[in-house]
């Protein structure tokens, strides 16, 4: 066991891990999720909050196995390796509503951290300003880090806790199971299901499954970070996990080549739109609430998955804002902003920096 703990939290495990990961991602598009998307955290978290019902954007409703597997994945891993720590820390409101301003800026970009990657890998030239956008606010999340910022720290806490959210995800699957989509209606029993658009684009329900089980099971192993790949850099000049990334961005632009996914240009690209500055402005946004909570949203997955009761709280927040961004006419479309993108934008940067500030310790 220790010896395979070793090679995946080694270089060469982290670039296999990311290798893997964008091998992987770009054959669930091929195998029938949304272009450019065969994974996206945020994407694949406001399908399932339609699916529940907390929208009603009949386009985007989904329960996404992946997201499933992330969790029970990365579960799995920790039991193994007896890294199951349930733990709890302080300001979960806080931690609350920076997921939720976190799926705000995702959802203006069309995309978290590990679609950025996987645009680019396609081919999506808008997904630069993306990418500028998300080292802005993790740059801006860095300051504050240095000037003491810090949500407090977590303590053990009952075994029950650690459990939250791998039972909320068991019981998604459970549910989609017993109401699985029925031909050309949009809803069975209580799951809501996209007959048009990207939530009606997605791989069997198996492989998805397995994809995200063995994703999260390595993720977990390496702690694989997009987040972490820019912070670490940012910081304190760490490329370790930032090769990680770059061998996600690297092997899923292959495998596109390969399979004839990959489509340069700006115009046109698969659930994207082309204004530049409010692509970088959301993803802006996105890195600086990421940067605050301390991981990207696949990492709060993998660490909820372990028994980090502070993750599971920001992915709560992160399912919640995706729903409300959908009703608050917040999230975009390929068609372009919504029509409170901005204001939702300019109220989720001005909580986030008050965040910031206010939670500093060396506030002089």
């Amino acid at each position: 066991m220790s010896g395979i703990k070793n090679i995946f939290a080694g270089r060469w495990g982290i670039i296999g891990v990311g290798g893997a990961i964008g091998i992987l991602a770009a054959l669930l598009q091929n195998w029938g999720n949304p272009g450019n998307m065969g994974i996206c955290v945020a994407c694949f978290e406001r399908d399932i909050a339609g699916a529940i019902g907390i929208h009603r954007a009949d386009v985007v409703q989904y329960i996404r196995p992946e997201i499933i597997g992330f969790v029970l994945g990365s579960l799995i891993a920790a039991y193994l390796f007896r890294e199951f720590r349930p733990r709890i820390g302080s300001a979960p409101i806080v931690r609350f509503v920076l997921g939720f301003f976190a799926a705000v800026g995702t959802l203006i970009f069309l995309g978290c951290p590990w679609r950025v990657a996987l645009r680019l890998a396609g081919g999506d030239g808008n997904a630069i300003f993306g990418v500028v956008g998300l080292i802005f606010g993790i740059w801006i999340g860095t300051l504050f880090l240095k000037a003491g910022f810090n949500l407090g720290r977590n303590q053990p806490t009952h075994q029950t806790a650690g459990w939250m959210l791998p039972l909320f995800m068991i019981g998604l699957l459970v549910i989609a199971l017993i109401f699985p989509q029925i031909p050309n209606e949009p809803k069975s029993g209580v799951l809501f299901y996209s007959l048009k658009g990207p939530g009606s684009m997605h791989a069997p329900l198996a492989i998805s499954l397995i994809v995200g089980l063995i994703i999260g099971f390595i993720a977990q192993r390496s702690r694989f970070c997009t987040m972490g790949a820019f912070r670490d850099l940012l910081l304190f000049g760490q490329l370790h996990l930032f090769t990680g990334l770059i061998a996600l961005i690297a092997a899923a632009f292959v495998v596109n080549l390969a399979l004839g996914q990959f489509h340069p240009g700006f115009q046109n690209q698969p659930v994207a739109h082309t204004l530049g500055i409010w692509n970088f402005a959301g993803m802006t946004l996105a890195g600086l609430a990421f940067a605050l909570a301390g991981g990207c949203p696949g990492r709060q997955l993998f660490l909820a998955g372990e028994g980090d009761g502070d993750a599971a709280v920001f992915v709560f927040g992160m399912i919640f804002g995706a729903g409300i961004s959908h009703n608050f006419g917040m999230a975009s479309t390929p068609a372009g902003l919504g029509p409170y993108g901005i204001p939702g934008l300019m109220v989720g940067l001005a909580v986030c920096l008050f965040i910031g500030f206010s939670m500093r310790k060396n506030i002089a």
